[in-house]
């Protein structure tokens, strides 16, 4: 059964394809996860979304695929994209504060639940950090584990590592250099 309430668009990235979707509101999915996880989020979409998409929900895939791409030239720091992301109270505050880690840094669970006046939330702030169906876009790679280690990312640690260091080379400095350089 087609997707009616967003328009779908698979792009090509130096990660892999990447399931891009979109209402009539904004992108509402970047996900570069296994096609399970992209058929998860996309059931989920078609539940939690309002309204047919129409033609908006095109310029709107169209504008998120155009950012994309000057993200990975290393062109794009931040996204301007309008986002639609159903989602509870709770989810919805943590993606925004994820929005407001800056590129080239990372931020430890705890840090980001003590920012949002909820010490001792640390495992709500992961649960809600992996239920972004907005990845890179609403940069939960951003988060790290407290001992600075990286883990929990539904594309993958690879991947995870790989966004940390573009980011950290578009800001100037390097904490994720692969071993080749």
């Amino acid at each position: 059964m087609p997707n009616t309430r967003f328009r779908s668009l698979t792009i090509d990235s130096p990660l892999g394809p990447l399931q891009l979707g979109a209402s009539d509101r904004g992108l509402c999915l970047c996900e570069m996860g296994s096609p399970d996880r992209v058929s998860t989020e996309q059931a989920q979409l078609e539940e939690l979304l309002e309204g047919e998409a129409t033609s908006a929900a095109e310029a709107f895939l169209e504008k998120s695929a155009t950012e994309l791409a000057e993200y990975f030239n290393g062109d794009r720091p931040e996204f301007t994209v309008p986002l639609d992301t159903p989602g509870s109270p709770w989810q919805r505050q943590v993606w925004a504060a994820l929005r407001e880690i800056p590129i080239g840094t990372t931020i430890s669970y705890g840090q980001l639940a003590d920012r949002l006046d909820s010490p001792g939330a640390a495992r709500a702030v992961g649960l809600a950090n992996g239920q972004n169906r907005v990845s890179i876009i609403i940069p939960c790679h951003r988060v790290i584990d407290a001992s600075g280690s990286l883990r929990g990312y539904g594309g993958g640690l690879e991947n995870k590592a790989w966004l940390l260091d573009h980011e950290q080379s578009m800001a100037g400095n390097s904490l994720f250099a692969p071993a080749d350089r």
